[in-house]
């Protein structure tokens, strides 16, 4: 039985509103260690703890009660200037906070949280009396459990997590007998820790769950529930109550006319107020759908806040000095995509960290500044919504992407020497590719990469790197506003309509034999000087049509550009996505509903070229004929 029986809904609120002050004041502990002396921010933090504090004393919280008690003391101290803000400060400080977020992940459960190690109440004790010690420099055993624990996190397929547990336990270290050293044991003391288990910590999870994401970092269960509720501006709550009313006045209108029409009233003025009417409700219904869209739309923002102190403590553990810098924070995305991008983005920001940017010696004899920058930032272009994730580091080296994937088998000697630069670059989305074994420009580069961008597929979006050797890399996400509605181009394949999604298209093109060339056995056509293959629809869906594809659309990918042969067009529509649970083929995104009323196919593009990876297109003789071909 819950501890909380009667308190659901306090508890609920508690853990949303104190969740966003806890992110908030990881995200101002950033930038204090920037700025010790910055009142304004000692004042918000200390706030913070209070606020918290007060909340889990209506829950009768103790335990949180008095870490979040002490930790307001410090900061009380702080901003009075009793104390000044020092390295080993800042540590006991981020300490509490990641058992903060634990103790929030207890309450989740239902549960009360348990107290908080003795070793961390005496730190915090100690730094309120300003009699905290200098931390020991010693680190050269914790360092080699994070090498240890990085080989698990890089076997492809996740890390183990019970091994993870045994190190970040401190068992792989010490005796069954022996206690940890409290740097082992403390979060902030992120000089022994590997990137996961800061991000663990930082994202409030404990190394021994298990995670249902097949990705680096995993989501408690309790966490997942409460993020199915949503914040949603009264305004816009207003907005839809306006024009459901406005629908059902018009609906009443409209059943008026049908009762006028059914009596046989059938003259000029009847039938002109019905195409009113119907156009009236056809407006209305267009603006509600968007107007309960955009009840879905939350700022990025709220995303981006917790990625400052990932990168702070990835940054001290690997001995660099990291800025991060977030723009666009304001951009809205649809709320079910911002939890699937959680763990995507914190990967591509521990490999922007960890193998992007150069160490301090490496950046000095460079001639750059000491100080490295990732940059996250999200805008929205159109009907999408593009993030990228930037560093100024050491760049990637197209040459050594190419050798690696030769080594590995991963492509051929062929492939290989007509790949272009961003071809080479996005070989670290391939299962299996990894420069781990050897530290150089690209050292670490693609372990667990293939992962993410199936997640960003997952989403129907597409992932791209952009890099220059020696002044950084950036990826770049492209997505779509929202995942319910999904614009379409409809074509037909004889006399049968498919869908396909209108973000891939780039134009339509006529089809003649004039314009198809023949390359290496296989129909192209030049585009403004690209030389692209012909893709029949027919074929890709091992359809057996005789006729003659008379059209073509130019289709992009994050991989490739193509023409997609088809036989006509039926139109453009905004389809709403209808999944197929129980069977699904190949190749097959989901169906929609005309507005006739037939049923249409969408159709998973990426999936359709994956499984005709091997075939560029189709001889020129099949693609447009023999009779044409001679001629």
């Amino acid at each position: 039985m819950s501890d909380f029986a009667g308190m659901e809904e306090l508890l609920q609120d508690f853990l949303v509103e104190a969740g966003d002050l806890l992110s908030g004041v990881d995200n101002k502990l950033v930038d204090l260690e920037r700025t010790p002396s910055d009142r304004g921010l000692l004042n918000d933090i200390f706030r913070g703890f209070h606020t918290i504090k007060g909340g889990a004393g209506f829950l009768n919280a103790t335990e949180l009660v008095t870490l979040c008690h002490l930790t307001e003391n410090l900061f009380d101290k702080l901003r009075n200037g009793e104390l000044e803000i020092t390295p080993e400060a800042m540590d006991v400080i981020l300490a509490a906070t990641g058992v903060v977020r634990e103790m929030f992940g207890s309450l989740e459960a239902g549960s009360q949280p348990a107290p908080a190690e003795a070793e961390l109440i005496d730190r915090l004790k100690r730094a309120i009396a300003g009699e905290l010690e200098r931390a020991s420099d010693d680190e050269g055993g914790e360092r080699a459990t994070a090498a240890n624990f990085g080989e698990l996190l890089d076997a492809g397929s996740g890390p183990d997590w019970d091994q993870l547990h045994a190190v970040v336990s401190g068992t792989a270290l010490a005796p069954a007998a022996e206690k940890p050293p409290l740097e082992m044991q403390m979060h902030a003391d992120v000089a022994g820790k590997t990137p996961e288990q800061i991000i663990q910590a930082a994202v409030g999870r404990r190394a021994s769950d298990k995670p249902g994401y097949t990705g680096p970092v995993g989501r408690r269960d309790a966490e997942k529930s409460r993020e199915n509720s949503i914040r949603v501006d009264t305004t816009r709550l207003d907005q839809v109550l306006n024009l459901s009313g406005e629908i059902g006045l018009t609906k009443n209108r409209l059943n008026a006319l049908r009762s006028d029409i059914l009596n046989g009233k059938t003259d000029t003025e009847t039938v002109h107020a019905l195409d009113v009417a119907v156009s009236q409700l056809d407006l209305l219904v267009s603006d509600l759908q968007n107007a309960v869209m955009k009840t879905r739309m939350q700022p990025i923002g709220r995303l981006f806040q917790k990625y400052p102190r990932i990168a702070r403590d990835l940054a001290r553990s690997l001995g660099k000095d990291v800025e991060l810098v977030l723009a666009g924070e304001d951009t809205e995305i649809d709320k079910t995509m911002i939890e699937d991008l959680s763990d995507p983005i914190i990967h591509l920001i521990r490999n922007a960290v960890d193998h992007g940017v150069e160490d301090g010696a490496e950046r000095t004899a460079n001639g750059k500044p000491l100080k490295s920058e990732v940059r996250l930032e999200a805008r929205q272009e159109g009907d999408h919504i593009v993030i990228l994730i930037a560093d100024d580091g050491r760049g990637m080296n197209a040459e050594r992407l190419r050798a690696k994937a030769l080594e590995k088998g991963l492509i051929t000697d062929e492939e290989a020497n007509t790949m272009d630069e961003r071809q080479s670059f996005n070989l670290v989305f391939l299962p299996g590719f990894s420069m781990a074994s050897q530290v150089s420009d690209v050292s670490g580069r693609g372990v667990g990469m293939d992962v993410v961008r199936t997640n960003i597929q997952k989403l129907n979006g597409t992932i791209d790197i952009r890099s220059t050797l020696g002044k950084g890399t950036t990826f770049v996400i492209n997505l779509p506003l929202t995942l319910a509605i999904l614009p379409v181009l409809l074509v037909r394949v004889g006399d049968q309509p498919l869908a396909v999604p209108l973000s891939m298209v780039r134009e339509i093109l006529p089809i003649t034999a004039g314009q198809v060339q023949e390359v290496g056995g296989r129909a192209t056509m030049v585009v403004r000087g690209e030389v692209l293959p012909i893709l029949p629809l027919a074929t890709m869906l091992g359809w057996e049509i005789d006729r003659t594809p008379e059209y073509g659309v130019l289709m992009q990918t994050a991989e490739q550009s193509f023409i997609l042969a088809i036989d006509s067009f039926a139109g453009r529509e905004d389809a709403v996505i209808k999944s197929l649970d129980d069977f699904r083929p190949k190749g097959v995104a989901g169906v929609t509903t005309l507005s006739n009323g037939q049923i249409v196919l969408i159709l998973d593009m990426k999936e359709l070229l994956q499984s005709q990876a091997s075939r560029r297109g189709l001889p020129r003789s099949r693609l447009i004929g023999s009779v044409q071909l001679a001629a």
